[in-house]
């Protein structure tokens, strides 16, 4: 069954320009979300959002909102957000509070160690 109407969704038929669609918010609700910390170039700590099937979620779209709430860079790329600076302490209620379960998540905050230059 195809629609002929871009507003509508292939998937449940409903319209997404009425917010009525709801493919995005089950799919959030089955999504396994790891947070995790990682070390750059210069020393610089990044926040990584890994999403184990991103499916109907819009990646881009979220990494928009984070970065906007967090005033940080950052970039959306190979089912995952990366977002400039270390966030762990409070990417955990930003996602609850954009749809993602408590249960679903899972944040590492350690933050890991800077490599030592050999003398």
């Amino acid at each position: 069954m195809t629609f002929t109407n871009d507003d509508t969704c292939p998937v449940c038929g409903l319209s997404r320009d009425l917010g009525l669609c709801v493919c995005e918010s089950m799919a959030q609700q089955e999504q396994k979300v790891t947070v995790k910390l990682e070390r750059r170039k210069w020393g610089r700590i990044y926040s990584i959002i890994r999403f184990e099937n991103p499916g109907e979620i819009d990646i881009s779209d979220l990494a928009t909102k984070l970065k906007s709430k967090l005033a940080c860079g950052g970039s959306a790329k190979n089912k995952q957000i990366e977002l400039q600076g270390d966030h762990s302490l409070v990417l955990e209620d930003l996602l609850t509070g954009l749809g993602f379960p408590r249960d679903n998540l899972e944040v590492n905050y350690e933050v890991p160690q800077r490599k030592r230059a050999r003398n």
